[in-house]
């Protein structure tokens, strides 16, 4: 850390305690030369984001527009951020855009996705991760998002009812799913809204929506109730989720 400042200490030492008069050997001159600059360890340049820069995929049928902040949005300490709004056969989403980001909607492949200053390390953590959420919402509002959850156990199913009897209603016409996987006291679990679950077989359950961060979320709720265990293999299974057993305890 402190080896250029030493250099450069024993060089102007050296440098002072030669006579002006004195000349100094072709051979020696690199020895007594001064970097005017540190050298960089790469010289390319840094390299875009493959997920940030793929244009956004639109269906025809999806309407995607950029609303700019309003005035009173506009503080000092707050950056304003515009919105993205969404809106497809299976519903419509919308989703804040900071403010460093910026999206071409005019651009011949589709809407692209880029940032301010792509060196900085904020902007690029959040350029792939903007674009990735588009898409999803996008992706949602035209085709819609799922997720499978698998019951393996004995005796352990679900499913789906329009009245609880242990938690309260959130919204009109709420239906419930009621887990049966080894407790004494029934398990009710509240369908998000938006979040349409259904039981193809007892041992499945279905859940669609057009937001995948609420689908999944509900998911990973109901999975937290049994979650595999790797001696038996019991438990609630996500999508094509599997589990490695282990040998049985020995004592």
């Amino acid at each position: 850390m402190f080896a250029p400042a030493r250099r450069r200490c024993a060089q102007n030492a050296l440098a002072a305690s030669i006579p002006a008069s004195a000349s100094i050997p072709t051979f020696l001159l690199p020895a007594f030369h001064i970097p005017t600059s540190s050298r960089s360890f790469s010289s390319s340049s840094p390299c875009q984001s493959k997920i940030g820069s793929a244009p956004l995929s639109v269906p025809p049928e999806v309407s995607f527009k950029i609303v700019a902040p309003s005035a009173r949005a506009r503080t000092h300490r707050v950056q304003p951020m515009s919105t993205a709004h969404i809106k497809g056969p299976l519903g419509e989403l919308s989703m804040e855009i900071p403010a460093y980001v910026n999206i071409d909607l005019e651009s011949l492949g589709g809407p692209t996705v880029t940032v301010q200053d792509s060196t900085d390390a904020k902007q690029r953590a959040m350029w792939g991760t903007t674009r990735a959420y588009l898409q999803n919402h996008i992706l949602g509002v035209s085709e819609g998002h799922s997720a499978i959850l698998r019951f393996n156990g004995v005796g352990y199913r679900a499913s789906v009812e329009p009245n609880a009897t242990t938690v309260q209603s959130e919204y009109a016409g709420q239906q419930f799913v009621n887990l049966k996987v080894g407790y004494s006291h029934p398990v009710e679990l509240g369908i998000p809204k938006g979040v349409k679950a259904s039981t193809p077989q007892p041992t499945r359950l279905l859940l669609e929506g057009p937001e995948k961060e609420v689908v999944m979320q509900f998911a990973a709720k109901i999975r937290a109730w049994r979650k595999p265990e790797p001696y038996k293999g019991k438990g609630i299974f996500v999508n094509g989720e599997t589990i490695k057993l282990k040998n049985k305890k020995i004592k």
